[in-house]
């Protein structure tokens, strides 16, 4: 299956093929670590165990964190 990613951070969209079924999965294909960012499908916040479906648009939004 193919998905959609939108980067924030560095403004791209790219499409990802992809074999596997959670968000957690993806992270890990594409080597973000998840306590950095959020991920937005269909404007809501997804979780790590969310399904991904072919031709899902996933955002990743950074997290920033401040003391």
């Amino acid at each position: 299956m193919n998905i959609i990613v939108k980067q924030e951070i560095d403004s791209t969209t790219k499409e990802i093929n992809f074999s596997k079924q959670t968000v957690a999965d993806l992270l890990n294909q594409l080597s973000i670590n998840p306590e950095t960012v959020l991920v937005i499908k269909n404007s809501e916040v997804i979780t790590e165990d969310t399904v991904l479906q072919d031709q899902d648009t996933i955002e990743l939004l950074s997290v920033i964190s401040g003391g």
